[in-house]
């Protein structure tokens, strides 16, 4: 076998193992922030949330989003049947069923896989925003739907080879196919479910529902930071030392930019330094860097993560604003870092650091043309999952229902949806609302 397809192949793999072990930081995050009745069904929603996306991602969305097709969607390779290894280690001649993934030399199960931890990824952000009140069930299934069609199909627009792609927008990482289709797919589960009871007066005005744990929150956080140095740099998917070491440090500063910022936003307007901003502001930085990382510098990472944060504590206000109930702040840190993130690769991408790729942002002279694609992209892929998760979401709702029932909502999910409790010789006292 060649060792440059070991090395590469040995590298994807450990990235992807790194990417799945967020699974784990999004659990003890979402678990942290949300109360201690509902600890059982959070950690329980994100075990089975990645068990759902591998079947569903292996028999209907890999094809979807690899797939030889058109602009929209692949058409072969569905149940990942067809389609020899393109890596030279098989000695197999390309079949040309998943060209989109032709570019690295990896045997095909390498590809599949890190490619399916980005998936379970976007249906685990989906977690977070419907806390504490969703029916186990539903959850399931729609992240089924999420993970089987409107992920692989929007992610076959930019990684696929599809429309978006030809127009020449770019993702290197996923701000967009990641993390913005969570949080779409998130704020239409968000709306059609409506608040938590006492989160909202009759005034309208929002009241603090403090998370039960903030250890495992910031254990959750700093796992996740740990895991984006395998969601970032993996991307490369070839142990290239050069792209790995920028790609790393763009991240790296991105969050700890994200989290200064919004820890100091936050002292300055809610006159503390609160430890939720400062765990979301360094998510912030690291989903802001997510699209560009590979292809800005290391002083343009500073700012994006920087401005990242900034949005965050914002965001997380203008929410409770809108009367979106949102109880780990998933809808600020993947759809408005996401959104942000993306859109900076059109500012401050440079050329000379990926030849060949995206070309220079509007902030190092490349003009307007570069922005405009990332506008169209952000645009395009937010129209369509927000409309097609809104239309499942609703569907569940009429047929199955998604939402507990109020004595279920006031005891506790742990109980109603699971039968156990996550700390049962301590005695509940949290039921008031």
């Amino acid at each position: 076998m060649d060792f440059q397809v070991s090395l590469d192949t040995l590298w994807v793999l450990i990235a992807g193992m790194l990417v799945f072990f967020m699974n784990l930081g999004f659990g003890l995050v979402e678990s942290g922030f949300a109360r201690a009745k509902n600890t059982v069904n959070i950690i329980s929603k994100n075990f089975i949330v990645f068990s759902v996306a591998s079947v569903a991602f292996l028999l209907i969305g890999w094809g979807l989003m690899y797939g030889d097709g058109n602009s929209i969607m692949g058409l072969k390779g569905l149940f990942f049947l067809g389609g020899a290894d393109n890596s030279p280690a098989t000695g197999d001649a390309y079949q040309g069923v998943y060209s989109a993934m032709s570019w690295t030399g990896v045997p095909l199960t390498a590809k599949f896989f890190f490619q399916l931890v980005f998936a379970g990824t976007a249906a685990t952000i989906v977690s977070g925003a419907v806390a504490e009140r969703i029916k186990y069930s539903s959850f399931i299934i729609f992240s089924f739907i999420l993970v089987a069609f409107v992920y692989p199909i929007v992610g076959h627009w930019i990684w696929g080879g599809g429309w978006l792609a030809e127009l020449g927008f770019w993702d290197f990482a996923g701000s967009t196919v990641v993390h913005s289709v969570g949080a779409w797919a998130a704020l239409a589960g968000v709306i059609v479910l409506g608040p938590r009871i006492g989160k909202f007066d009759s005034h309208g005005k929002a009241h603090a529902i403090p998370g039960h744990n903030m250890t495992s929150a910031l254990t959750g956080g700093l796992i996740l930071w740990l895991g984006w140095f395998g969601f970032n740099p993996g991307s490369t998917m070839a142990a290239d030392p050069m792209a790995i070491s920028h790609i790393v440090v763009t991240t790296n500063m991105a969050a700890a930019a994200g989290a200064l910022m919004a820890t100091a936003l936050a002292w300055m307007f809610l006159g503390k330094p609160d430890l939720g901003m400062t765990i979301n502001g360094a998510l912030g930085g690291l989903v802001g860097i997510t699209a560009g990382c590979a292809f800005v510098g290391i002083g343009s990472s500073l700012i994006i993560g920087g401005i990242a944060g900034a949005i965050i504590v914002g965001g997380v206000l203008l929410l409770d604003k809108l009367k979106l109930d949102d109880p780990v702040g998933a809808l600020a840190v993947h759809g408005m870092g996401g959104i942000f993130g993306t859109l900076a690769v059109g500012l401050f991408a440079q050329d000379s650091i990926a030849p060949g790729t995206t070309g220079d942002g509007l902030f190092f002279g490349g003009g307007f043309g570069l922005l405009t694609s990332q506008l169209i992209g952000v645009a395009a892929v937010g129209a369509a999952v927000f409309t097609v998760s809104l239309v499942a979401w609703l569907i569940l709702k009429a047929t199955l229902g998604i939402r507990v029932t109020e004595e279920e909502e006031l005891e506790g999910l742990d109980i109603g949806e699971h039968g156990n409790r996550a700390y049962p010789d301590f005695v509940q006292t949290d039921n008031m609302f």
